[in-house]
């Protein structure tokens, strides 16, 4: 990507590594920005909401007044959740059950795969895609339903991992982990067609 196309893609920094997510999408060809207002959300072409912990993510967005802000981008703009991230994007919070987007049909389950000590690091084969991904599973959520709308990319342990619906994304894995920056292009190819 040349810096003259490059598109302006902001990572929610509220809590959660968002300077990693910031650090991938420069390598991945775009122009990351820091989110903590609404105020700048303005002018991005899409939005990244990391890894962190979903519960602590939502009184935060609540305090700042960002959830409904969210969910209109959300409405015209691509965003890309990973792990608590894809937690706020989904219709329905398991365990305990919580608030959130409501911006992809999926079901989620909180920390489906155990506590830290469970977190792992797997290969996955992602559509698309000729080599292996490598993921980072930090006590990540499991997706248990998807709508009929969202598409399946990769699976871990025949559980979806990597999904999209429409103009969005989500991964329950930790891309931003790895200096592997395919998921975070597949995200910014998203965004380039949503103009």
């Amino acid at each position: 990507m040349s810096s003259a196309v490059r598109k302006k893609v902001g990572v929610l920094a509220l809590q959660g590594d968002f300077e990693a997510h910031g650090k991938a999408l420069a390598r991945a060809g775009a122009e990351p920005v820091e989110v903590r207002s609404e105020g700048d959300l303005q002018d991005l072409d899409g939005l990244v909401i990391p890894g962190g912990e979903s519960s602590t993510m939502l009184k935060l967005l609540e305090i700042e007044n960002l959830m409904e802000p969210l969910r209109d981008f959300g409405r015209r703009r691509p965003i890309f959740g990973t792990c608590a991230g894809a937690i706020l994007l989904a219709a329905e919070v398991l365990n305990p059950s919580q608030a959130s987007l409501g911006l992809m049909d999926i079901g989620v389950e909180r920390n489906a795969y155990g506590r830290q000590l469970e977190s792992r690091i797997a290969q996955l084969r992602a559509e698309g895609q000729d080599q292996d991904l490598e993921a980072v599973f930090i006590r990540a959520p499991i997706i248990r339903r998807v709508g009929e709308d969202v598409k399946v990319l990769a699976r871990y342990q025949g559980d979806p991992v990597l999904v999209e619906q429409g103009r969005h994304m989500v991964a329950t894995f930790h891309p931003e982990l790895t200096t592997d920056s395919r998921v975070h292009r597949m995200f910014l190819e998203k965004v380039a067609t949503s103009g």
